[in-house]
């Protein structure tokens, strides 16, 4: 087998041989290897399962055991030598942990489990070693680094992927992807998913990046890719509760989902359609405006805490949700904005002025917060969008199309 580091491989390949031996000699005194059972759901059909033993978890439990070893200490002694390692074990282990940590638990220990899963056990298989540890230099001796981040979606269906952003898709699960890496992922999911119709979407982020780069902010991805589908599809949508990391085709992490991403409002379900497909992107692309813009970022995050209060702090919230991103005078921009003629903006105005002298906010007012949010982010520029409808509310024509397009 052609190999990039003989200096590395007879060290790496006798931890992982000696590693089997400890840790096969402990089944057989009486140690209990875990298991997970994956169901595999069948449209029309019966749902099959398959156990899987639970390696990973059953290694790391013996992380000590196994770190006190002489093979790994001469193999850890090597990796020192070797500036590829170095790289490798501080993009995968993060800066807290030591060097001696992060190259035994992400070069040793990750060897030994890609072996061991490979292999369904401890029972030693040439070819699984050696194809980990290709896959293995592969990665260590690479320029540039791989990552991916599956969140899994509940309250929403699409009918085919959708490009939300560079680096960021809406697509259907595919069967088993979660559980090749992680065959515990079955109890880190929402309840019901993959089985049901608005359970089988995840939003998937990818990212190239160099050596010595650091991972996406990704919890902070998804969570703004999920406020833009609700504002756009008033779907009773959310993300995780975790996000699964992989780094070069390695597990990296499994990491929580922001809470108000992660946490599913009253609602129905919806459908991202190939209408609102590219509106989401539009919206997606201009949350960042709210970087620059306090009142924006108030009457967003308002508007979204209102999804998971009762009366009357929702309404609260949505009345001080288009204060905030109309300005006093509200009632009658937001009518001018929605409405399309003077009976719409006459009817939309009596409710919205009966909200802001302290009424509750009914269905038709919550969804006026809603639309004017999608309207303000796709104009790009709130101020101009407000000196537009007063001109309108004086009677003087636009100076452009852009009101109207963004409604």
């Amino acid at each position: 087998m052609p190999v990039r580091a003989p200096h590395l491989y007879p060290l790496l390949r006798g931890f992982a041989l000696g590693s089997f031996v400890i840790l096969g000699r402990e089944l057989e005194e009486g140690a209990d290897l875990p298991f997970a059972f994956e169901e595999h759901v069948q449209r029309g059909g019966p749902a099959l399962y398959e156990m899987k033993p639970l390696v990973r978890s059953f290694i790391e439990e013996r992380e000590p055991l196994l770190r006190a070893r002489e093979d790994a200490r001469l193999a850890v002694e090597e990796l020192r030598r070797e500036p590829a390692a170095g790289i490798f074990a501080r993009a995968h282990a993060g800066p807290r942990a030591t060097e001696e940590q992060a190259l035994f638990r992400t070069v040793l220990l990750g060897l030994l489990i890609s072996t061991a899963e490979a292999c369904g056990g401890f029972d030693w298989d040439d070819e699984a070693f050696e194809h980990a540890y290709l896959e293995l230099e592969a990665s260590l001796f690479g320029e540039h680094r791989r990552y991916v981040a599956i969140a899994p979606l509940v309250g929403l269906s699409v009918a085919k992927p959708v490009a939300l952003a560079e680096g960021l898709r809406l697509r259907l699960t595919a069967p088993g992807e979660l559980s090749t890496h992680w065959p515990e992922s079955r109890g880190l999911l929402p309840p019901g998913f993959g089985a049901e119709p608005d359970r089988y979407c995840v939003l998937e982020l990818t990212a190239d990046l160099d050596a010595a780069d650091d991972v996406p902010d990704t919890p902070a991805e998804i969570a703004d890719a999920v406020s833009a589908i609700r504002l756009t599809t008033a779907a009773a949508l959310a993300a995780g509760p975790v996000l699964f990391e992989t780094l070069d085709g390695r597990p990296f992490g499994i990491r929580p989902v922001l809470p108000i991403a992660a946490t599913q409002p009253p609602g129905e379900a919806s459908r991202l359609d190939s209408f609102r497909a590219p509106i989401a992107v539009e919206v997606l692309g201009s949350l960042s405006l709210a970087d620059g813009d306090p009142a924006l970022a108030e009457a967003l995050d308002r508007w979204e805490l209102s999804l998971f209060q009762n009366d009357p702090f929702r309404s609260e919230q949505l009345r001080a949700s288009l204060a905030a991103l109309l300005g006093e005078t509200w009632p009658l921009r937001c009518s001018v904005l929605l409405g399309e003629d003077v009976g719409v903006r006459e009817t939309l105005h009596a409710h919205l002025a009966a909200v802001a002298g302290g009424g509750p906010a009914g269905p038709d007012v919550a969804d006026a917060v809603r639309r004017s949010l999608v309207a303000v982010l796709r104009s790009g520029d709130r101020g101009d969008l407000v000196h537009e409808l007063d001109r309108e509310l004086l009677g003087l024509p636009r100076r452009s199309e852009r009101l109207a397009q963004a409604v």
